[in-house]
């Protein structure tokens, strides 16, 4: 399979696979029964394109403007560790009839996980290997060059960023949290969805170093300069969809039964996500999620804009799902700063791993279909979905296209065409290309979407000469929140932009304005702007999630976001000394939000030195908060460990350290506790507990308590022949397609067969194995089966069997339920628990085989069996 983080052992393909036959001329293919068709709506036409033999494993497509289509085959997967397995094929459909009639092997690369087609450039994002021990060593984003157009690279790749993902976990655990799609903007930024294995060092064509601890996305320019984090906590992104307003949309990948599921966030830069640390008691703090979706795991992304398509298709964000084997749409409504969202089901595609448009609205869709965790030469294909009234329209030739005629293009409805004509006109003259955008961004009479691509085009070949006709743009109410964001949208030239702008649109009545104000001032970097982002607004909504509640991590509070932003700027800048003027003000709580991430020794005195002159007890506990918080700071990050598909996720932290100004805030607040009578003590061993500082003398730390499981003989279990265990798997999937089964008997059976060792099946349970509680929603009756049959042909990521040597000749063999920086807590399959001290821990390794045992439904006839599945299969949460 690919990267995907899975909450259940095995999704196996439910419909069945599309067979071609013939080569690269060979246009016969085998009609596929309507039946085994994947599922569409009413208005389009969805067709096979490519098979197994042309496409295996699919885990990656991307379709160049003029219709070519290229595909990531990954014949290693997301645990695969093997070079030489991946390549990327080129389809061609030249008479545009929906078949291919043309392949070639384009360029081989392992593990191919994002595709972009820009002009004669093709760019990927791929794992790399040493060629002399065989192991990863990072993944690149390259570029290739076809200047001769025969479907071959012209020569080696060239690289953009090296380095962008951790080399000691691809060769630990193969790509399956790491680095994956890539999409352009309007902006002409490369957008990157990094998974949660982060990056240490990548570097960039200028030099430019970077690290990242977790997920987020990245973002470059096409010749591989000014390297950025653009946001920051999310868990396992894989793609990322951009409308033509620069709005950026993600799927983020499920928790593998930690408590959170299928995520769908809208990205605003600089905005902090939360991942996994903020999550549970720090969620005031971050831009939450737009929704939460249940289990699944979410794969390719595209905001779908494109002419010929259906009204009620189009002018959407598109998500795919993996795990639940559907292609979704997003429907967005505006609601602040941000959007709320409704989800529709769209596509059925079994194990849809990504999807791309060309000029023409041919839409492209790549299904992993049961490929499995390390690829399969005979599963997988493509699709195309086109509308059912669809015409086949050239795209036009943009190199011999003029000036004037490629400033028309960024007039048209079509998304595709407007961001290939931009980029072809950023390779012309810059000032006829400038003159032409420029007349494109102020002319009244175009749509909004069009002024903004000439707005951007326009930045992008202006630069800093632009700057005089942007700040005109930005007087245009239309277009303010476009232009102030062009404005900064670069570092270069940033001292040659006027701050009054910006300052000003804190002040608009449009949040979207006043979002781009403060981040356009984020960018700009200049102090003076402190006092003007003090005073934004906090919400009441900003409050901390009570003691072990978990707070709302995926519910929309677009109402916090100018507050966040604000915060997240007054860091950058380091503006100390203004947020310790401001606290006790009427800015205090925006101030002390801020401080709280500012590890700065003057800080630290500033909060001492205001504590005695501050007049109410709220304001004293705020400074204590602010103290408490600033007591331990993350571990600079060395990518040398990753903190697991189950992470700790308390919080604030994951590997605190003590700094420079540690002792004087542990020694201030060890006075103000000794002051504190008996009632005021309970506080400190909150803020103990709470920000994990480990001072022993406040208490309230966590005791780990052994809780009391239900004890099963397995073995017991397994030896019991039934019907189940005297028949074949293929007799058992017939059986129980004809019997539907009891599921109130199939609810005792969970408990009788031994599932609830390791398995909860309800919210609020303590976590063990794979949670049971959402299986329905993401697996058939069929694959929920075969993962009970045959355990071992997929473990679900996160449950793998774990052997632990440890200090004092112990050794401990299970799963991880929880992991920090500090300790493990494992189970076995009897349910046992131990908690391992990470500097115990002498080696560990994965076993490749599951904890689950073969033949636990031995003993049960058809019937129970039929029950059993049913049970589960309406488990939906």
């Amino acid at each position: 399979m690919l990267r995907y983080s899975f909450t259940l052992f095995i999704i196996m393909s439910f419909l069945g696979t599309f067979t071609f036959f013939g080569g690269a001329n060979q246009k016969k293919r085998e009609k596929v029964p309507a039946k085994q068709l994947p599922k569409w709506p009413d208005g389009l036409t969805v067709t096979p394109f490519a098979g197994p033999e042309l496409t295996p494993s699919p885990a990656c497509i991307a379709v160049a403007a003029t219709g070519e289509v290229y595909v990531g085959v990954d014949m290693i997967g997301s645990l695969g560790k093997d070079k030489g397995k991946g390549r990327i094929v080129r389809l061609v459909d030249s008479d545009n009839d929906g078949k291919v009639d043309q392949h070639t092997n384009f360029a081989d690369v392992d593990d191919p996980r994002g595709i972009l087609i820009m002009g004669d450039k093709v760019y990927v994002l791929h794992t790399v290997f040493s060629a002399t021990t065989g192991k990863a060593t990072g993944m690149d984003l390259d570029y290739f060059e076809d200047k001769d157009h025969d479907g071959v690279a012209d020569g080696p790749a060239k690289p953009l960023i090296e380095h962008i993902s951790n080399e000691h976990m691809l060769v630990e655990r193969g790509t399956d949290h790491a680095t994956n799609g890539i999409r352009m903007g309007i902006d002409g930024w490369i957008y990157i969805a990094v998974g949660d294995f982060g990056f240490h060092d990548a570097i960039d064509r200028s030099g430019k170093k970077m690290t990242m601890l977790g997920g987020g996305i990245v973002r470059v320019r096409p010749d591989g300069t000014e390297m950025e984090v653009f946001t920051h906590g999310t868990r396992n992104l894989y793609d990322v969809a951009i409308d033509p307003y620069m709005n950026v949309f993600t799927r983020d990948n499920t928790n593998d039964g930690g408590g959170w599921n299928i995520r769908f966030s809208h990205h605003i830069q600089s905005g902090e996500y939360g991942y996994p640390v903020l999550f549970q008691h720090f969620t005031d703090e971050i831009i939450p999620a737009l929704a939460d979706l249940g289990g699944g795991s979410g794969t390719g992304s595209l905001f779908m804009d494109e002419p010929g398509w259906p009204e009620k298709y189009n002018r959407v964000p598109m998500t795919a799902d993996w795990g639940r084997n559907e292609l979704f749409i997003d429907r967005v409504q505006p609601d602040g700063a941000s959007f709320l969202l409704k989800e529709e089901e769209f596509i059925q595609l079994p194990q849809i791993t990504d999807l791309d448009v060309d000029g023409s609205g041919r839409l492209y869709l790549s299904a992993w279909d049961g490929a499995g965790y390390s690829g399969n030469p005979a599963k997988g294909y493509v699709v195309r979905a086109v509308p059912t009234d669809w015409t086949y329209k050239a795209f036009p030739d943009l190199k011999a296209a003029s000036v004037s005629d490629l400033a028309g293009l960024l007039h048209s409805a079509s998304a595709v065409t407007r961001l290939n004509a931009s980029q072809e006109l950023i390779t012309r003259p810059a000032d006829e290309a400038a003159k032409a955008t420029l007349n494109v961004a102020s002319n009244t009479s175009l749509p909004l979407y069009a002024r903004v691509a000439g707005i951007y085009t326009y930045a992008q070949i202006a630069r800093e000469n632009g700057i005089p006709a942007l700040l005109d743009l930005a007087k245009n109410k239309e277009l303010t929140e476009f232009a102030l964001k062009a404005l900064t949208d670069r570092k270069g030239g940033l001292q040659q932009v006027p701050i009054a702008p910006f300052l000003a649109a804190l002040k608009s009545p449009s949040p979207r304005v006043q979002t781009t104000a403060i981040v356009s001032l984020n960018r700009l970097g200049r102090i003076e702007a402190a006092k003007a982002l003090l005073k934004i607004t906090v919400p009441a909504s900003f409050t901390a999630p009570v003691k072990n509640v978990e707070g709302p991590h995926a519910t929309p509070n677009s109402a916090i976001i100018p507050a966040h932003l604000a915060v997240r700027a007054l860091v950058s800048l380091n503006a100390v000394n203004a947020c310790v003027a401001a606290i006790g003000t009427e800015n205090s709580t925006l101030a002390l939000w801020a401080l709280r991430y500012m590890y700065d020794s003057k800080a630290v005195d500033g909060l001492i030195a205001a504590y005695p002159l501050v007049k109410t007890a709220k304001e004293k506990k705020q400074i204590l908060v602010t103290l408490s918080r600033l007591y331990k700071k993350e571990a600079p990050y060395d990518a040398s460990w990753w903190w697991g598909t189950r992470p700790d996720s308390h919080g604030p932290v994951y590997k605190g350290i003590a700094w420079e100004g540690s002792p004087k805030i542990e020694s201030f607040l060890k006075k103000q506790w000794t002051r504190s009578p008996a009632a005021g003590k309970p506080f400190y061993a909150d803020l103990n507990a709470r920000h994990q500082m480990g001072i022993t003398a406040f208490g309230g730390e966590e005791k780990v308590t052994a809780t009391k499981e239900v004890k099963v003989d397995l073995e017991k279990i397994r030896n019991q022949k039934g019907q189940i265990g005297k028949s074949s798997i293929e007799d058992v999937m017939l059986a129980i397609e004809k019997i539907k089964g009891d599921p109130f008997a199939g609810k005792a059976l969970f408990t009788r067969q031994g599932c609830i060792a390791c398995h909860s099946i309800a919210k609020g349970e303590k976590l063990k194995g794979p949670f049971m509680g959402q299986i329905g929603s993401i697996m058939t009756r069929q694959q929920i089966a075969e993962s009970i049959l045959k355990p071992n042909a997929s473990i679900s990521q996160g449950f793998a069997t774990v052997l632990i040597s440890a200090k004092g000749n112990k050794e401990y063999m299970g799963f991880i339920t929880e992991e920090s920086a500090t300790k493990i807590v494992m189970r076995n399959i009897t349910g046992d628990v131990f908690t391992i001290q990470s500097a115990d821990v002498l080696s560990r390794s994965e076993l490749k085989t599951s904890m689950m045992p073969t033949g636990l439904a031995n003993a049960l006839s058809y019937q129970e069996f039929a029950s059993l599945i049913t049970f589960l299969s309406q488990q939906k949460q």
